[in-house]
């Protein structure tokens, strides 16, 4: 009859000590105590390797579990996120394969899972969030086809001296290019900041902004200074509409990043912040992955532009039929017999205005189309086409 749960260890030993005797077979003996022979055969080689106590009742819970993370990665895991804070375990595991084979790193849910036990994560209702469905201002196919540039919103840090962080993006790779802790910055500033990028990584061919200064001004087609020299080096810049960020949404995902790990909070003083940009950028460029580079980072697919920085400014060039003329210091420019104004912002540049009807010309700084001359009114209006 089957053992009693009674009494395991006494049954097991009257079973060892019958099999000792060798009487009967070991298929009699099994028989006999109600076991298999597969069981029979266990017990005598526990009994002969370990003695009397190896015939108690064991655990029946496995010591190590085939599945389980060992702890040497889940301390890489947990220290991957300490360094970078934002990164979910998508981008974590990406950055562990480097230093683990893919087979010793767990699933995502298992990191999700650890880090969670760290109370690194919380648990969120997930917030829906309103899609937009309009097409962007200008397709990048390849590197330096848009550079986005913004400020990051001012803030002050730890001596009171206020921040202005200006960023420039390359927008299909998503390289950071540019993350600069300026001080109450002026147009020249981000001037002299952009011709310094423009000798080092060459020239884009469209530059994504806002409409406010120093990007943009009041003047026609928005033209700031700074926007007329971008046209002068045959880039063009495109304005996202006044209200609508979305239109600019990869820049204000990094701008969001960046504050999380570069600003909350602020560093001591300029220095030490600019320290913090200039370790967030390597880590972003070099490190962190992205979903929309196939979990490749930026430095795997940033190059450099083949259209490098001019050594002299070039002028704009028309076509014949074209009738050209030089602002002047105060914004005008000589026009049938008179001075037409044009905007502060193009003094010094050659424009061209072409007859598209009778009295009518329409009014270019190189290639782009920025008011019309009605000859009646001697006045330069903005374009409404």
């Amino acid at each position: 009859m089957p053992w009693t749960r009674t009494d395991h260890v006494n049954e097991r030993l009257k079973f060892v000590a019958a099999a000792q005797k060798g009487r009967r077979t070991m298929s009699e003996l099994c028989a006999a105590f109600g076991i298999s022979r597969k069981t029979g055969y266990k017990l005598l080689r526990r009994y002969a390797e370990e003695g009397p106590d190896a015939l108690r009742d064991r655990p029946r819970a496995p010591h190590t579990h085939p599945n389980q993370t060992s702890p040497s990665v889940v301390k890489a895991i947990l220290r991957c996120r300490k360094a970078h804070p934002t990164w979910g375990s998508k981008k974590l595991l990406v950055a562990l394969e480097r230093a683990w084979h893919a087979d010793e790193l767990p699933a995502r849910s298992t990191v999700d899972a650890i880090l969670k036990r760290a109370g690194l994560v919380s648990s969120r209702r997930r917030r829906s969030r309103g899609r937009s469905h309009s097409r962007p201002l200008v397709e990048a196919t390849m590197p330096n086809d848009v550079w986005s540039i913004d400020y990051k919103g001012w803030f002050r840090v730890g001596d009171g001296t206020r921040c202005d962080p200006l960023t420039v993006n390359d927008v299909f790779s998503r390289a950071s290019l540019e993350c600069r802790a300026m001080v109450s910055p002026k147009s020249e500033d981000v001037r002299r900041r952009l011709h310094r990028l423009f000798e080092e990584l060459g020239l884009p061919r469209f530059f994504l902004s806002d409409n406010g200064p120093p990007f943009g001004a009041n003047g026609l087609a928005g033209l700031s200074r700074l926007r007329v020299w971008l046209v002068r080096l045959g880039i063009q810049p495109i304005f996202i509409e006044p209200g609508h960020p979305e239109q600019n949404g990869r820049h204000e995902r990094f701008h969001s990043t960046l504050n999380a790990e570069t600003a909350s909070p602020p560093r001591a003083s300029i220095r030490a912040q600019q320290s913090a940009f200039d370790r967030f950028c390597r880590h972003y460029n070099e490190e962190r992955p992205h979903e929309a580079l196939d979990m490749r980072v930026p430095a795997e697919v940033y190059e450099a532009s083949s259209r490098s920085m001019p050594t002299v400014l070039p002028e704009h060039e028309y076509d014949s039929d074209v009738e050209v003329r030089r602002v002047r210091t105060d914004g005008t420019m000589k026009w049938g017999g008179t001075h037409v104004f044009i905007g502060q912002a193009l003094r010094g540049e050659l424009v061209g205005a072409k007859e598209v009807s009778e009295k009518n010309w329409h009014v270019y700084l190189g290639p782009m189309k920025i008011g019309v001359i009605h000859d009646s009114s001697r006045t330069v209006m903005p374009v409404t086409d």
